[in-house]
């Protein structure tokens, strides 16, 4: 039996593709013992005090920042949290020169979230603080890829040789490519599926399937993660209108029914009900949605824990 990595090998958690399967298994054990710590009547314990982080959200975000903020209550950290909707940035100050004035206040870590690829690994070759990235661009969000992966993993007993459908706007997910690197780094099969002006050209090359026929993926799978169509990144029109995506590519309660098996149904949120996902599906006996939720907080618990035994 292979020996169990006590530590992290990296000190910062930019995406899942700098990461080995070590770390993902480490993470995933941790976070097993940090989700009975926040079912328990008194939910918080010791791992962080003392240790000061801030929340840099460049982009808007309702569920990634209460999560990581829960987590990081939970763990008993100190908090500092910043919006550039507030900030100087909205007087044209730089990057780098926030977050040195944020770390001059003796921050410890920095959960960023940002819209351009790479920000992260900016920051992490010029300040002395651990990263986590929640999200740059359209590049990784590696905790949903984290959390997405343990909610299987919990609700299946393993992630190595299932069938993982990722379902809908590829293009512009961040979600999709950080799954696509953790599912295949612990051995799952892996299919995107959705309109061919919304699956790169690229994703071929990651070692996944590629589809365009939603009712035969779903007979495939054995979880299927529904992305939103994400309409705020679109410049132009990836498919005539809403109501023709869903009616080609939605998943629908009447596609569940017609299976001889029952399949897994997850969603990163938030969700555009009737387009990429009816609610009789979302809210279904299939749906992990809400599992999602509360897993995501014992990820991010153990990633900022592990994260902060590394200095």
């Amino acid at each position: 039996m292979q020996k169990m990595a006590k530590e992290l090998s990296t000190r910062h958690l930019i995406g899942i593709k700098n990461i080995t399967e070590d770390d993902i298994q480490l993470i995933f054990e941790t976070a097993d013992n940090f989700k009975e710590v926040i079912n328990r009547p008194i939910k918080k314990v010791p791992s962080l005090r003392d240790i000061t982080v801030a929340n840099l959200f460049f982009e808007s975000s309702t569920r990634t920042r209460v999560s990581f903020e829960l987590a990081e209550r939970r763990l008993s950290a100190d908090i500092v949290n910043f919006t550039a909707s507030s900030s100087s940035v909205s007087k044209g100050e730089t990057l780098l020169d926030t977050v040195n004035n944020i770390l001059a206040m003796k921050v410890d870590m920095v959960v960023m979230r940002h819209p351009a690829p790479g920000a992260c690994v900016y920051l992490a070759k010029r300040i002395p603080a651990n990263i986590v990235n929640a999200g740059d661009g359209t590049h990784e969000h590696p905790t949903q890829a984290l959390l997405d992966a343990f909610s299987i993993r919990e609700k299946l007993g393993e992630v190595a040789g299932k069938k993982v459908a990722i379902i809908g706007d590829i293009l512009h997910s961040r979600v999709a490519l950080s799954n696509v690197f953790c599912l295949n780094k612990l051995g799952a099969k892996v299919r995107v599926c959705g309109p061919p002006t919304l699956i790169p050209k690229y994703y071929e090359a990651l070692g996944v399937e590629v589809s365009h026929d939603v009712r035969e993926t779903l007979r495939w799978c054995d979880v299927a993660n529904v992305l939103r169509i994400q309409l705020e990144r679109q410049d132009i029109k990836y498919f005539p209108s809403l109501r023709e995506y869903h009616q080609y590519f939605g998943v629908t309660r009447q596609m569940l029914d017609e299976l001889d098996k029952e399949i897994v149904i997850m969603h990163p949120g938030p969700i555009n009900r009737g387009v990429e996902i009816t609610s009789d599906v979302a809210d279904s006996r299939h749906s992990i949605i809400l599992q999602q939720v509360e897993n995501g907080v014992a990820i991010r618990m153990a990633v900022l824990y592990l994260l902060a035994a590394k200095g």
